[in-house]
């Protein structure tokens, strides 16, 4: 690589940290957010970067954790903590920048886009942390260089270049209750020298989960203070009779049994009408579901990773890396609540020729009998879903480097192949088709065995059991459910083939410095599928139905950039440049978008580097956005027309539409047992249509603005304090719209497009509601990052440093139509205004230590009641989600790292994570019936559950 006489400057090391690239200082690099390779490693915008010590040293084995931890992200998609999830891409791990979504953020590995799902995600878990050399992290939109995605950020993950000798690694961490057990283990290896090298790397990561029922505060949906405030249909049976339309209609009653909700009781004799008594929603014949759900899901990831390069001649060099993943992971909620009409298509009922039926032939006497509509919540086999998922990687390069006029050139080809695809098995839903039959007609025989059909016409042993499915669970027989139950599978695939050519060099040089420059072409391919099972598609599954996802898209794109020195070391200008560069698109599913971006670097002094950039951006519609096939979900919301936990009961503008649209008064919302739901909403218990594709779907654009000052004082050497303004604009937003988002947005804004998805029976409840992907609106943040680095001079007690990065966000709102109000979500649950983290580091010797404390500020959350005295810190402010707030005082957490470096080449690393054991708190926004993160509980799956302890052993040979 051509060399250079420049020595890099490092005064962006506070919030950039490019002292951990140094070492490259006299070679032409590229930076994350730019194509030009230059020896100054300074930029116009934002980068930081993490080391591999800083890694080690936070106690996390897992990129995707690592980086989650920055205060500029967001709730990462698809928390560990969503067990209810239906996302194929559950058991990752995936980056949110700002709050803005994790597929408004690239991902690059050595510069290079990393596989993406049929959603547009990229698991971030797939990358082993043991072979990253660091990562830089650009909090600017850059789809100018890099095309769709970079809006809120670009993730660059620098792998190692080259190794000599070997490591193993082996950690163990676990929660101090003696779960949320983690290992994981690793093996690195290369050889070579600058002429060829190789580097391989074998990693596995072992994620144990954590069970909702292991701690007073997560085993309810509510907590310990409210254990039966959100249970749910219970597993012992209860009758109905089926009206003439084949609702449920007349008697309510309930099998006598014992124990309570935990469904841990013996119930009577379901054959005698007598056994039976009045439901009404007593506790013990209800379920407490979080019982049987995972508070934090667990995963396994294998991955194997290669990387070589070797010189040709003619100065070429060839570099290739391939990486192979595996993940398998997994997550349980509740047995089925199953109900006469779980498939409203095609409903099952307990047949009045049925030997269990209490009030059917066999007890009532001939010609008496009636079919009994029927609620069962199948608690004896939990639904369990399995999701096996491969990632393969693979991209090959030619780069070459040459000279005109004494400048410098530098060109690359290449060819990238990234794959996911996976199957997905569920077990504990039912196969309704059999259900009919063994809750179909059956009988007695001369052995004493219930067998299906009847004495006249009897179906043979093996072909059909009958099910007592109204005695509950210590009714129930294996070979019943067996024959019930049904196993749900699915496959998914999703492929991105791309070719690039890239050339860049100085064309001239002015008197401030060599003019760079930098151009290429990209072809890419995306294609994908999604597709259930056919019993599923059926619809005679109680699994929830869905319909197949099939795309293909191209892409063709060239971009230019320049960057251009305007002055150098004159009075008020140490340093002034300008960066220009724009990007064309071509998609063959919507059209063409140019996307363009300047920015400036200005040194009025040698100590104080100001900089600041404008850039536009975009992001396609991914194949899902698109394509996809739609599905059933039970959705958790909490209806807005709801008389007494609803905004109407506090709103009178509320009332009036729900009036309006024949809602009657004093309606209540009912949760899947036919109870009032609480303030903090229910379960449907109709199944809701959500993620069909749109074909109409237009990119999302983006506008960022940011300005920064970075001042490195000489007289302090060490020492770096960097503050960036940052502003993203984000219009036609894509975004799949929750059942909460819908009824908010049509009685509390009165938004006419969210009203007509709605649909109500006579009584007022939604019966069916569309959920699909749509350009809803606009975003905008707002904020400032602030960082600092100082190196303090070293002592008789060791080398101290201090790292700290804080992220302030002024403004995050949003608009869901051009006529609606701005809607303001700073300050309110997991869009912390302040995020910050302050590490202390220690060396001394073969002694290191590091110390981090991570601050959250207070929060705005959801109240449990609206009309209960104290429960509301302010009940009549208006907030995202309507009227009334309890405020949640700020959060701080310690982790504590200690490292000792072994004479036989080794390094041994304790530590723990919130080592003050810091306790959850009830958080009744993190529910997800109200639109949070947390399937089982009002409990932030984000923060710590407990103490956190681990060792990590390095062994280099």
């Amino acid at each position: 690589m051509q060399q250079r006489t420049k020595i890099a400057l490092a005064v962006t090391l506070a919030l950039t940290s490019m002292t951990a690239i140094a070492q490259e200082a006299l070679q032409r690099v590229e930076v994350t957010g730019s194509r030009i390779r230059q020896v100054d490693l300074e930029t116009a915008q934002p980068v930081q970067v993490m080391s591999q010590e800083q890694i080690q040293k936070s106690g996390l084995v897992t990129v995707g954790d690592i980086i989650n931890s920055m205060s500029s992200a967001g709730v990462p998609a698809f928390s560990r903590g969503s067990s209810l999830g239906a996302g194929r891409e559950q058991g990752g791990q995936f980056l949110d920048m700002r709050n803005l979504g994790a597929q408004r953020l690239l991902v690059l590995v050595d510069g290079k886009r990393w596989t993406q799902s049929v959603n547009g995600y990229t698991d971030m878990s797939t990358i082993p942390s043991a072979l990253i050399e660091r990562v830089e992290i650009l909090k600017d939109g850059a789809s100018s260089i890099y095309g769709s995605d970079a809006i809120s950020g670009v993730v660059n993950i620098i792998l190692k270049k080259t190794m000599q000798g070997g490591q193993v690694s082996v950690y163990h961490g676990q929660n101090e209750e003696n779960d949320g057990k983690t290992k994981d283990y690793s093996v690195t290896y290369g050889a070579g020298d600058d002429k060829a090298s190789l580097l391989f790397g074998l990693t596995h990561t072992d994620q144990g989960g954590v069970w909702a029922r292991t701690r007073d505060i997560t085993a309810t949906t509510n907590g310990p203070t409210r254990p039966n405030s959100a249970l749910g249909s219970g597993p012992w049976g209860r009758i109905r009779q089926v009206s003439p339309t084949g609702a449920a209609s007349g008697f309510d009653r309930v099998l006598n049994h014992t124990g309570g909700p935990l469904g841990d009781g013996t119930g009577q004799d379901s054959r005698n009408p007598a056994n039976y008594h009045p439901f009404t929603n007593a506790p013990a014949d209800l379920f407490n579901p979080t019982s049987q759900m995972h508070f934090l899901t667990p995963s396994k990831l294998t991955s194997l990773f290669v990387k070589g390069e070797v010189e040709l001649p003619a100065n070429m060099r060839f570099k290739t890396t391939a990486m192979y993943a595996d993940r398998k992971s997994s997550r349980t909620v509740a047995g089925y609540p199953l109900s006469s009409t779980s498939q409203a298509r095609f409903p099952v009922y307990v047949d009045k020729d049925s030997y269990y039926n209490p009030y059917g032939n066999a007890v009532a006497g001939a010609g008496n009998g009636q079919d009994l509509f029927f609620y069962r919540r199948t608690i004896e086999v939990p639904r369990v879903t399995d999701n096996s998922n491969r990632s393969l990687h693979i991209d090959a390069s030619l780069e070459g480097e040459f000279s005109i006029r004494t400048l410098p050139w530098n060109w690359s080809v290449g060819y990238n192949h990234s794959k996911v695809d996976g199957q997905v098995s569920g077990y504990g839903d039912l196969n309704l088709i059999n259900l009919k039959r063994a809750l179909g007609p059956s009988f007695r025989n001369a052995a004493g065995i219930v067998q299906c059909g009847t004495a006249a016409a009897p179906v043979g042993l093996g072909e059909c059991t009958p099910w007592n499915i109204l005695g509950g669970p210590s009714a129930s027989t294996p070979e019943a459910l067996d024959y019930v139950m049904s196993t749900a599978q699915a496959t998914y695939s999703s492929v991105v083939n791309s070719a690039t050519a890239d050339l860049s060099g100085e064309l001239f040089t002015l008197p401030a410095g060599a003019v760079g420059v930098a151009g290429g072409i990209e072809h890419r391919e995306v294609r994908g599928n999604d597709v259930p099972g056919q019993f599923e598609r059926s619809g005679f599954s109680s699994s929830l139905a869905g319909n197949p996802t099939y795309g293909r898209y191209t892409v063709r794109e060239a971009y230019l950039e320049a960057n251009i020195p305007l002055l150098k070391d004159v009075p008020f200008a140490q340093l002034l440049s300008v960066n220009l560069a724009s990007r064309y698109s071509d998609y063959s599913n919507f059209g063409s978008t140019t996307n363009s971006k300047a920015s400036f670097m200005w040194k009025p002094v040698r100590d104080l580097l100001t900089r600041g950039t404008y850039a536009e951006g975009f992001r396609a519609p991914t194949l899902g956005d698109t394509f996809g096939g739609g599905s059933q979900t039970f959705a958790s919301y909490l209806d807005a027309c709801d008389s007494v936990v609803g905004e109407a009961a506090v709103n009178p503008a509320v009332a009036q539409r729900c009036a309006a649209r024949g809602v009657p008064a004093g309606f209540r919302q009912k949760n899947q047992t036919g109870a009032n739901v609480p303030a903090t909403g229910g379960q449907t218990p109709f199944p809701f249509t959500t993620g069909a594709g749109n074909s109409f779907l237009l990119p999302e654009t983006a506008k960022t603005r940011t300005l920064g000052l970075v001042l490195s004082p000489s007289s302090v050497p060490g020492l770096s304090v960097s503050v960036d303004w940052f502003n993203i604009k984000i219009d036609n937003l894509i975004t799949g719209v929750s059942a909460t988002d819908t009824i908010e947005e049509c009685f509390l804004f009165n938004v006419e497009n969210f009203c007509s998805l709605i649909t109500r029976d006579a009584s007022g409840q939604v019966v069916d509601l569309q959920i699909g992907n749509t350009n809803r609106g606009k975003v905008e943040t707002e904020g400032v990052d602030l960082a600092i680095n100082y190196r303090l001079p070293r002592t008789a007690w060791g080398q101290f440093g201090i790292r700290s990065e804080t992220t302030y966000t002024d403004t995050y709102k949003r608009q869901s139509t051009p006529d609606s109000e701005w809607i303001e979500e700073a300050g309110e649950y997991d869009t912390f205004r302040v995020k910050s983290n302050t590490s202390l580091d220690w060396n001394m010797g073969n002694w290191s230590a590091t110390f981090t404390a991570r601050f959250y500020s207070s929060q705005k959350n959801r109240c449990f009641s609206l009309t209960l005295p104290g429960e509301c810190s302010d009940p009549t402010a208006k907030t995202s989600w309507g009227t009334g707030y309890t405020r949640a005082k700020e959060m701080w957490y310690g982790d504590l790292s200690i490292g000792y470096a072994l004479p036989w080449n080794a390094k041994l690393l304790l530590g723990a994570n919130n080592i003050f054991d810091k306790k959850p708190v009830i958080n009744y926004s993190a529910g997800s019936a109200t639109g949070g993160n947390s399937s089982s509980s009002s409990v932030s799956p984000e923060l710590p559950i407990d103490r956190f302890v681990y060792v990590r052993y390095n062994q280099s040979f």
